[in-house]
């Protein structure tokens, strides 16, 4: 069987960044995708549009050209698709990973397709897979979900759209303009200040206008099939309701890393062990890259400010490539 220098899981940006930089330093690397190229923004809202310019989203200083300063989802899928076409970058797409192992100093690497052995394996798996739910009665119905993608869908219904962060406002003010009745569900006492700063005034005018209701320091106590019962400050409310859009964010797979063997922070954050400087974990030549690197703090690690991370990577792995060849030599 093959033995590569580099197996990378997660064809995201950041997993596309480390493809690039691995084959730029001539190692034998795959990239291992469990959905399309850049599955997670693929699954992003059509109408999405990034709090980051274009400049801040490029990777291996290839030009990203968007209509506006802040580009759509759309302009995103087509940069980074064709990064990896035109670049020939080795990848599998459709191809989840199950398991990881480590024996005799190489990865076992396990997907559902495949098996394949590696020197270094690098996660960058991101964390929009798993939903952080309300854990309420109710929440497995047909009419909630924790994924929004397109408004039309809601016209002309009764929705309730829990959170307060953006994926939360961005769908309450898109579902509001296509006529939907939108009620705005927050445990909070106001809009999340990190919310997008041209969105963040919309959402505030609309609901201070009316149009949207909004029920702050609220919690949902049931949804039933035509209502939703929250808890409010001002005691039980029974709101009648079509649809529920649960926006109330995501996490990586933790489990996975565990599994792997690597530590995580004993606190809530549970921030993975990684060294800050090559990005190695705990476990010896499997590293950590973009967003992942932030444990359940989501919001800590962006595409901007984790393109560096392939570099990283991919210096230290040459420098142990080159250690030991040296030791090698110095036994022969």
């Amino acid at each position: 069987m093959k033995i590569w220098d580099v197996v990378i899981v997660g064809g995201g940006p950041i997993g596309i960044a480390c493809g690039l930089e691995a084959k730029k330093k001539g190692l034998s690397y795959i990239i291992l995708e469990k959905g399309c190229i850049v599955n997670s923004l693929y699954n992003y809202p059509l109408n999405m549009q990034f709090f980051s310019s274009s400049e801040k989203l490029e990777i291996d200083d290839i030009p990203f050209i968007s209509i506006e300063a802040k580009p759509k989802r759309n302009e995103a899928l087509e940069y980074y698709r064709r990064i990896v076409t035109s670049n020939h970058l080795k990848i599998s797409l459709f191809e989840n990973v199950k398991s990881i192992n480590k024996t005799d100093g190489n990865f076992n690497i396990v997907s559902e397709k495949n098996t394949y052995q590696s020197k270094n394996v690098i996660i960058s798996t991101g964390f929009y897979d798993i939903p952080n739910k309300v854990n309420v009665p109710g929440e497995d119905l047909k009419k909630v979900t924790h994924y929004y993608k397109d408004p039309h869908f809601y016209s002309s219904q009764k929705v309730a759209v829990i959170g307060a962060s953006n994926s939360a406002i961005d769908a309450a003010l898109e579902c509001y303009r296509k006529g939907a009745d939108v009620s705005l569900i927050i445990r909070g006492p106001e809009v999340g200040q990190r919310v997008k700063y041209w969105v963040r005034p919309d959402i505030i005018n609309r609901i201070e206008e009316g149009s949207i209701k909004v029920y702050y320091n609220s919690l949902v106590q049931e949804i039933t099939e035509d209502e939703i019962i929250l808890k409010s400050p001002t005691g039980i409310i029974s709101l009648k309701n079509d649809y529920v859009l649960a926006l109330t964010g995501y996490m990586p797979n933790l489990g996975f890393l565990k599994k792997i063997g690597i530590h995580l922070s004993e606190d809530e954050k549970k921030i993975p062990h990684y060294d800050s400087e090559t990005m190695e974990t705990n476990v010896e030549n499997l590293y950590l890259a973009g967003v992942i690197c932030g444990g359940m703090e989501t919001h800590k690690w962006f595409i901007e400010n984790s393109r560096i991370h392939a570099k990283m990577i991919m210096q230290n792995i040459l420098k142990n490539i080159k250690l030991v060849s040296k030791q090698q030599v110095n036994l022969g």
